[in-house]
């Protein structure tokens, strides 16, 4: 397992890691202790930032976010973590709200962690998580 894992808040949004590198992993920092070797393979060529939605606000983390991508070229966001979290969902929902702001044409990919296995999803299953209403209606079809 790499040990350069950087707490997201606390690196510098011109970070030299990053404007080499050109890509980030952005983990929930409770995968770093659940499943410390499930992101091994997702980090390589990027530079891993971690980050505790119950300790930060969203609007932090976006923002955070968000002023990277208006800085540096990134190249790729991977953003993983624990399905079922309602804290971790805001991280996925945080990324996107960045993109949107910088009106960013950088590649977003979401994964979750669910049974131990990685499953990616799509940027629309991000986008619909923040609609209660439209869940329900797309379950209501399945009923």
């Amino acid at each position: 397992m790499r040990t350069d894992v950087y707490e997201l808040m606390s690196t510098n949004v011109g970070s030299r890691k990053i404007r080499k590198l050109k890509k980030i992993l952005i983990i929930g920092s409770c995968v770093i202790s659940e499943y410390p070797n499930i992101y091994q393979d997702l980090e390589k060529d990027h530079v891993t930032l971690h980050v505790c939605m119950e300790s930060y606000h969203i609007n932090m983390v976006s923002l955070k976010i968000a002023s990277i991508l208006a800085r540096l070229p990134i190249k790729e966001i991977v953003i993983l973590t624990i399905d079922g979290s309602p804290h971790c969902v805001q991280l996925h929902t945080a990324v996107e709200e960045a993109i949107k702001i910088t009106s960013s044409s950088t590649n977003i990919k979401h994964i979750v962690i669910e049974n131990g296995k990685l499953i990616e999803v799509s940027n629309k299953a991000v986008k619909y998580s923040r609609y209660l209403s439209k869940i329900d209606k797309l379950l209501s079809f399945r009923i």
